[in-house]
């Protein structure tokens, strides 16, 4: 149906101002003025049935953006953060970031869809001929705004289209919804995970390379050997994590040339357990000076002495590394004694 078709009494009323009239050009002015070509009337500015469609389309759009971010604040609770989905054609992804970036980008894509529709069909679509004005803000272009904005305010039918209004207004709501829950993930969620690692009286110390039990003749003066918890394998879900935790450099040392006290007894025959991680940032330890019983961190240059505790003497890190209490079971491997008695890596709020 077409404007054409309505009779003259049913069209919208004209809103005062008119198209400026085609100028003639001149020598002063080369191009002439073309104005605006006539204003065609929508369907929805002439029957209330199909604004009312409008409407409820806009409404609907509203509402699932409402739904989406209720489905986002639910995937980030139920879905278990480890699970994988397939979807095709991207194969096996995590299903909770699936879902995350599914629900919200249905709630700001329903969102924008639903204001676009609202704007092309219902607000006003009159184009009016203005002239320019300087940029300074003179008390009548500020009354001038004032008034253009509560005449646009009208013209969107906000204020007449209750349910336009409130569905936008709870979609507008929900989604910040949406970071708050984020904002979980910044709260006290580790507990005192931080604090332990896989090590516990017992447990036997793995070589990392042939994945055997050590034993102290395993060890030689002067070598640098890696060491795991016994029962951690790679192909383990959670290897990653608890490897960052609890993974062991295995030096053999003469006893006599051992300066530290406590670091003496916690050996055995010479062979002490440091945490291969770096106090700084958490690298991997893995450079080792036999004569002087220095470890070097390969990132930013930490240097520790594990002669003497392995105190910082070089680089940015902040304290010594852990040293992990070892002695020999009635099998004769190397077992360690007890967990880590102070957390591993870099210090975090509440070390000690």
């Amino acid at each position: 149906m077409s404007s054409q078709d309505i009779p003259e009494e049913n069209l919208p009323a004209e809103q005062g101002t008119t198209h400026g009239a085609v100028k003639v050009a001149d020598e002063a002015h080369p191009f002439a003025d073309p104005g605006l070509p006539p204003h065609e009337h929508r369907i929805q500015d002439i029957d209330e049935r199909a604004a009312k469609r409008s409407e409820r389309a806009v409404a609907f759009l509203f509402t699932l953006s409402m739904l989406a971010t209720a489905g986002f604040i639910a995937s980030f609770v139920a879905i278990p953060h480890d699970e994988s989905i397939y979807v095709f054609p991207l194969g096996h992804v995590n299903a909770m970031n699936f879902a995350l970036g599914l629900t919200l980008g249905v709630a700001l894509f329903t969102i924008g869809a639903g204001a676009v529709h609202w704007a092309r069909t219902l607000m006003s679509d009159e184009e009016v001929a203005d002239e320019r004005h300087p940029i300074e803000a003179s008390p009548e272009v500020r009354a001038k705004v004032h008034a253009d904005f509560k005449q646009g305010a009208k013209e969107s039918v906000i204020g007449r289209r209750k349910l336009i209004r409130n569905t936008m207004l709870g979609a507008l709501t929900l989604v910040p919804l949406s970071g708050v829950v984020l904002l979980r993930d910044l709260g006290p969620l580790p507990g005192t995970k931080l604090r332990h690692t896989l090590w516990s009286k017992g447990k036997l110390l793995v070589n990392m390379n042939t994945n055997e039990p050590l034993r102290p003749s395993d060890v030689a003066v002067g070598s640098l050997t890696f060491a795991k918890p016994e029962g951690l394998e790679e192909h383990d879900e959670e290897f990653q994590n608890e490897i960052a935790k609890a993974a062991l450099m295995i030096v053999r040392i003469q006893p006599e040339n051992i300066k530290d006290k406590r670091e003496l007894e916690w050996s055995h025959e010479g062979i002490v357990a440091y945490s291969k991680i770096c106090t700084h940032v958490g690298c991997p330890i893995s450079l080792y000076e036999q004569q002087t019983h220095h470890v070097l961190c390969p990132c930013h240059q930490s240097t520790f002495d594990l002669s003497d505790g392995a105190r910082v003497i070089f680089g940015p890190a902040g304290h010594a590394l852990p040293q992990l209490r070892i002695g020999v079971n009635d099998e004769g491997y190397l077992e360690a004694l007890s967990d880590f008695e102070e957390p591993v890596g870099p210090a975090f709020w509440e070390r000690g």
